[in-house]
């Protein structure tokens, strides 16, 4: 079924994102606040910036002890999702300014970290966003025959164990992306026509990738081979190390918002109609957890509060918390369920039962457990 056959009912609530959007605007106007980046985004901005790149500075200078080189690329593993978190997340959201100059200069970081923004726009942007927990459209939840993430995806064999690989496998998800997935991705959205909402050519995407994978494999491999002191093995270790820190802790913050027991998964009908409005289905789709950790709310971006973010991917992750009861007591007064975790560790629990029982059972009780 085609993308545009796909279309959500404006029937149930129809006038909650009406609303909502109304209130959240005021809250903008009311209080003289931009809904881009401030001052402490900026600083932010920096601070992770130089937590990706001081280190690798630093083990091609003056970091001489083996060990020392390897903390540098575990600092460097939190770098990378830092920055995929907190800046290019917001930038190629349209987000992080109302330049789009500057959005889409600071988008690129995605390729600095071994991504193509392009890539991620389609995929996170168009897919995700756009049709959340719809199998074989949100690539989000679709690993092929790996792991089973819906109900509505075909359980095999060794799916019954993807409760005990899934965790390593999450950690590989980075590394993929800076040697194969975004070639894969191409390939795949050059034949969806989804190239064209990039507003670019397939010819200069796909050079754009193989370029930006060059330097950063170049920069990334072989200047720490050649220049660090330490034996070439040890470098490729630490890259690898670099990359599972960065592809489990961004797995860790994108799963367990969307894939959990009581999460919906849509399945259109033959016409290609979801049977729910599209702001209620983000709702049905999505959890918050940890509202009240301040420091970890403000590594992770602000993911923590994926339902605002589902909401208005548009406005800066600095302004969830603030909006997020907006939204919590506008989706109560329609009777819609807004679902939030206390704790990260009580997602990643719930996450962690649902990935147990996706893969021993074929089908899976509609929102079994809900809270």
């Amino acid at each position: 079924m085609g993308l545009k056959q796909i279309t959500y009912s404006n029937t149930e609530h129809k006038d909650f994102y009406k609303v909502l959007r109304k209130r959240v605007n005021a809250y903008f106007k009311d209080n003289n606040k931009t809904r881009y980046a401030d001052t402490n985004m900026v600083l932010k901005t920096i601070f992770m910036l130089s937590l990706y790149l001081v280190p690798f500075i630093l083990m091609l200078t003056i970091v001489t002890n083996t060990w020392l080189v390897m903390l540098m690329w575990v600092l460097m593993g939190f770098g990378t999702a830092g920055v995929g978190l907190s800046i290019m997340h917001d930038a190629n959201h349209q987000a992080y300014s109302k330049n789009k100059w500057v959005n889409k200069i600071i988008g690129k970081l995605t390729n600095a970290v071994g991504g193509s923004d392009a890539n991620w726009r389609i995929q996170h942007n168009v897919l995700h966003h756009t049709y959340t927990n719809v199998d074989q459209i949100d690539e989000d939840i679709d690993t092929g025959v790996l792991m089973r993430f819906s109900p509505n995806q075909k359980r095999l064999k060794g799916h019954r164990f993807q409760h005990i690989y899934a965790w390593p496998l999450y950690g590989m998800m980075t590394l993929m992306w800076c040697t194969t997935k975004d070639y894969s991705q191409f390939a795949r959205y050059k034949k969806m026509g989804l190239i064209k909402t990039q507003g670019i050519s397939p010819a200069l995407m796909l050079f754009t990738i193989i370029i930006s994978k060059v330097l950063y494999l170049g920069t990334l491999i072989t200047l720490p081979v050649l220049f660090t002191p330490v034996a070439w093995w040890v470098s490729i270790l630490g890259f690898i190390l670099m990359h599972f820190i960065a592809g489990m802790t961004l797995a860790l913050i994108f799963q367990p918002a969307h894939v959990l027991p009581r999460s919906d998964f849509p399945v259109p009908d033959k016409s290609g109609n979801v049977e729910t409005d599209w702001a209620v289905s983000q709702l049905k789709t999505t959890a918050n957890f940890a509202p009240k950790a301040r420091l970890f709310s403000w590594y992770v971006g602000g993911l923590n509060y994926q339902i605002e973010h589902h909401l208005f991917p548009n406005i800066c992750h600095v302004h969830y918390r603030k909006i997020s009861s907006i939204v919590r007591e506008t989706a109560l007064e329609y009777g819609i369920p807004y679902y939030s975790y206390k704790t990260f560790r009580g997602a990643i629990a719930d996450h962690a039962k649902l990935l147990y029982r996706l893969g021993q059972n074929d089908v899976l009780p509609a929102h079994a457990e809900k809270k």
